[in-house]
Formats: structure tokens, C-alpha cells, sequence
């Protein structure tokens, strides 16, 4: 159960027989992969505690305060786990959010109301609510060819490129490797949401390696939250049909997985980074047959 910040402090203290429970400092890495969160957060507001004193699965609650000026009462959990589909700043404030909705906001109660006996022979019956209809099953995208799980093929789903630096590492690694470029999807063997498929940034198909680019966007909303979760849920899925992933992590964002690179953008040494962790997943020897720069005859294409 959260508890208010000053009693969550003091109880700290207690339990680590420590008069600063955190240092100032102890969390700043693990914060700084929300950058709206520490905007938003006040130590004037929690008692003169710093975020990078606060673990983030602390249970207290914290007050914060949104560009807007609103202030709400959530623990850290919610905060991180606040950012839905809509890619807009105000995700960040239930307030906000609200008003962008044409919804009213709702105060956030501050404590659980009172429970007051009553006399079972004067209390007003209440009707009995319906049955929950079962939800009915996901309709899947007939568009998905019926391929082998692991195929990898040219998907008419797919979405463009979300930056222009992925097309920048796209070239890159083209001048780099020799690979189809057209493919963009593999078939999976579990539906992700209404698909049938994934859409990794680039689909190296010979190596069956999928590269993402990951960065936290304008607002600091990509990648983090529900949204790591997500990319999580599509690695394992793309792990399932036998494929590899190496996300390249910029804005300090933490590894997701064995291979990941962690970057501040796209540049000549980031592509012989990346080059190295696809011969850690595949070895030397089969990756450096498909190095442009090889010796003649030194091995096949990935263009078949």
C-alpha cells in the first residue's frame, strides 16, 4: 500500500539505521531515461527529497507538477507506466490528458473513503449487475502472407521509417553489408496485437538478425513505459520464430537484451559497433562473408 512521502522517508531511515536513507545520486541513471519525469518532479514539493533518491519501485506517493501547472498525487510506478498510444506531452498529466479527451477531470482522492456499518434490514437492496460479455476473439490482418515462422518478406502493413535517423543507419550499414534492403517483416508464430508479423527497423533475412533503433523521441515518450514493454514482448516473440535482435539504445535508454548497443547516434563508429554484435549472435565467419569490402570470391550475398 503507498504511503505518503515524509512516513515512507522516516520509515526508511528506521529500517536502514541510516540518517539519508538514499543519497542524492543513488537513482539519477535509472531517472534519466524519463527526462519529463525529473522535469516534472519537485523536491520542494516532497519534502525536500531529490528523485535520484527515490528508487523507482518505491510504494509513496509523490506529488508532481505538469507543464500546465496541475499538480497529482502517483507513485513512481504509475508515472513510468502513465504513457498510453497517444504520443502527445500531456500523457504524462492524468489532468491533461483528461482535458484532451473533452473528459472532466476527476479529483484524485487522497484517502479511501470511511466504511460505515449498516443494518442489513434497512439497507436498500441493489440490483444485480450483468454478466460480463467474454471478450470477443482478435481479429487477425488477412493481409499477412502464409509463410514459414521466421520467413522473412516484403509486408504491405509495414509503417515507414519513424526517423530520418534510421534511414541514416539504413545507408550505413548498406555501404557496409551486402543485404535486401525491401524487407521489412518476419513472420511470426504468435500474433502481435492484429498481426501476424513484426516490423523490425532493419530485417537482415540471411542472418535472421532484426535491428531497432530506439530513442526517446521529442516529448520523451518512445521506449519507455508500456512502450519498453512492448518492445520486450516483440523481441521475445522474434526470438520464438528463431530470430536475433540488436536494438541500438540512444537517449539513455538501458540495455533490453543480450546484444544491444547503447549510442548517442549514428555515426562510422556506431556501425562498426554494430557490426561486431552481429558477429557476437552469428560468428566471424558467416557475417564477414557479407562484408562489401571483402576479398573476391570471399563468400555468398544477401541478395541471393
Amino acid at each position: 500500500m503507498p504511503e505518503p512521502v515524509d512516513a515512507w522517508w522516516e520509515r526508511r531511515r528506521a529500517s536502514t539505521g541510516r540518517s539519508v536513507p538514499y543519497p542524492v545520486g543513488s537513482y539519477r541513471g535509472e531517472w534519466a531515461r524519463y527526462p519529463l519525469l525529473v522535469k516534472q518532479y519537485h523536491p520542494d514539493l516532497n519534502r525536500g527529497i531529490a528523485l535520484s533518491q527515490v528508487p523507482l519501485a518505491a510504494d509513496v506517493w509523490l506529488l508532481w507538477e505538469c507543464d500546465s501547472g496541475h499538480r497529482f498525487i502517483a507513485t513512481p510506478e504509475e508515472q513510468r507506466m502513465r504513457p498510453g498510444r497517444e504520443r502527445r506531452r500531456s500523457t504524462w498529466c492524468p489532468t491533461c490528458s483528461d482535458l484532451a479527451l473533452g473528459r472532466t477531470p476527476r479529483p484524485v482522492p487522497m484517502r479511501p473513503p470511511i466504511a460505515r456499518a449498516v443494518d442489513p434490514a434497512v439497507a436498500p437492496s441493489r440490483p444485480v449487475p450483468p454478466p460480463k460479455r467474454p471478450k470477443a476473439p482478435r481479429k487477425l490482418c488477412p493481409v499477412t502472407p502464409d509463410l514459414p515462422v521466421g520467413e522473412p518478406f516484403v509486408s504491405a502493413c509495414a509503417p515507414a521509417p519513424a526517423s530520418a535517423a534510421e534511414g541514416s543507419l539504413r545507408a550505413a550499414l548498406l555501404e557496409r553489408l551486402a543485404f535486401d534492403a525491401d524487407q521489412n517483416a518476419v513472420r511470426l508464430g504468435q500474433p502481435f496485437f492484429e498481426h501476424l508479423e513484426a516490423w523490425p527497423d532493419l530485417v537482415l533475412g540471411d542472418l535472421r538478425i532484426a535491428i531497432e533503433y530506439d530513442t526517446t523521441g521529442r516529448h520523451g515518450l518512445e521506449h519507455v513505459g508500456r512502450r519498453e514493454q512492448i518492445d520486450a514482448r516483440k523481441d521475445r516473440l522474434l526470438r520464438h520464430a528463431g530470430w536475433e535482435v540488436v536494438r541500438i539504445r540512444t537517449g539513455r535508454l538501458a540495455p533490453l537484451g543480450p546484444f544491444d548497443v547503447e549510442a548517442a547516434g549514428v555515426s562510422g563508429r556506431l556501425v562498426d559497433r554494430v557490426v561486431d554484435r552481429l558477429r557476437d549472435v552469428r560468428g566471424p565467419l558467416l557475417v564477414d562473408a557479407y562484408l562489401r569490402d571483402r576479398p573476391a570470391g570471399g563468400g555468398p550475398s544477401l541478395r541471393g
